[in-house]
């Protein structure tokens, strides 16, 4: 859990939000709330206080985890789910109205990920006291920092009972449409050993950086697969992320580190994944630095099929793979399946010119208006 943090002083007014101004508006008022990885105290006191408002609502405090909940009795159960907090600020707050490309847009920090889709969440767990499904709404921290951090595992393994559902939609951005399941994450340490010498005479030595080389070369000629799991095409990489090495500018290495990130697809298990790496780099030392488990397009239940011809009939979208890492994957490994849906365009996440169409905001909310009524 988050401890407190140098913004959620008692002399800092609390963020107060209203959730009838409707989406658009919101997401500006999210983005406005600074919520950077481990300062999300604020942004989730303002969430649960505004949730605890509505009675048709059962709400849950859990660190900087705010979960609320409808108990209709209903046949089916699908749990909502969004992340509060951000990356660091880069001079992009306060939030601005820009028009990019003839479409009127919210700029800074938050507006593509992923403050738009917790809005929507927001609007409408207020918005429906009636829905056709128990919901299950979900608001967590951490997401963007260390994975034992990430506030969905937490509440997921203190409070599992809170995620029970038939299927779940993470409101990361897809651009308004349908993005299923994501690739498999693996990161390895791939080492190698020299003898350290005066650079004066390197005779004597042997280069550890030197004999990286054949490493380097083989992701050079490595050619990534694309493979079709449930009907989505996911595009696989393999490629070296950093490379470390050296004590001193007059000193022959004995040691270097190159740290290889492998975006595997959902049809391979961790194992499957790690073993091909090691076969590629035979020879030489690899170990683990992470690894995380993909999860399946989430397509073949008839509520996800539901939803996806809700969303092809309000936006024209087919579903599309999700190739980076999210926490759908956390969904799969608790037997929940679940797809990517949320506005704005992943590309733009992180960046310091971070924006997002309105109408991408609006499209969602209508679309899981329709389906949830």
């Amino acid at each position: 859990m988050s401890s407190a943090n140098p913004s959620s002083t008692p002399s800092e007014p609390s963020a107060a939000l209203d959730l009838t101004v409707g989406p658009v508006d919101l997401t500006e008022a999210l983005c406005n709330i600074e919520s950077v990885s481990g300062d999300e105290k604020r942004i989730a006191d303002a969430v649960e206080t505004a949730l605890r408002a509505y009675s048709h609502l059962e709400v849950t405090r859990l660190g900087n985890n705010v979960v609320a909940r409808t108990n209709l009795g209903r046949e089916s159960r699908v749990v909502i789910a969004g992340h509060l907090d951000t990356v660091p600020i880069a001079q992009n707050l306060p939030v601005q109205r820009i028009v990019k490309d003839g479409k009127e847009c919210l700029w800074g920090r938050g507006t593509v990920d992923m403050k738009g889709g917790a809005a929507v969440q927001l609007v409408l767990a207020a918005e429906l006291n009636r829905p056709n499904q128990d919901v299950t709404w979900c608001f967590y921290e951490n997401e963007e920092v260390d994975s034992e951090l990430n506030g969905l595992g937490i509440i997921a393994r203190t409070q599992p009972d809170l995620l029970e559902g038939d299927f779940a939609i993470l409101c990361e951005p897809s651009s308004a449409g349908i993005e299923g399941g994501c690739n498999g994450t693996l990161r390895v340490i791939v080492t190698t050993k020299g003898i350290a010498a005066h650079s004066a005479r390197a005779w004597m030595g042997e280069n550890a950086i030197h004999a990286a080389a054949p490493i380097l070369a083989r992701l050079a000629a490595y050619e990534p697969h694309t493979v079709t799991v449930d009907g989505l095409d996911y595009r696989e990489s393999m490629n070296a992320v950093s490379i470390t090495g050296g004590i001193a500018g007059n000193v022959i290495p004995d040691h270097c580190e190159v740290k290889v990130n492998y975006r595997f697809a959902p049809s391979h298990t961790p194992d499957e994944a790690l073993a091909h790496v090691r076969e590629l780099f035979a020879g030489f030392n690899v170990e683990v630095d992470d690894i995380a488990p993909g999860a399946r397009p989430g397509l073949d239940s008839p509520r996800a099929q539901d939803f996806a011809r809700v969303v092809l009939e309000r936006s024209g979208t087919q579903p599309a793979p999700k190739y980076g890492w999210t926490d759908v994957a956390r969904f799969a490994e608790l037997g929940l399946p679940a797809v990517n849906f949320g506005p704005g365009n992943a590309i733009y996440a992180h960046r310091d010119d971070e924006h997002c169409p309105t109408d991408q905001i609006q499209t969602c909310y209508e679309v899981l208006k329709s389906w949830l009524k």
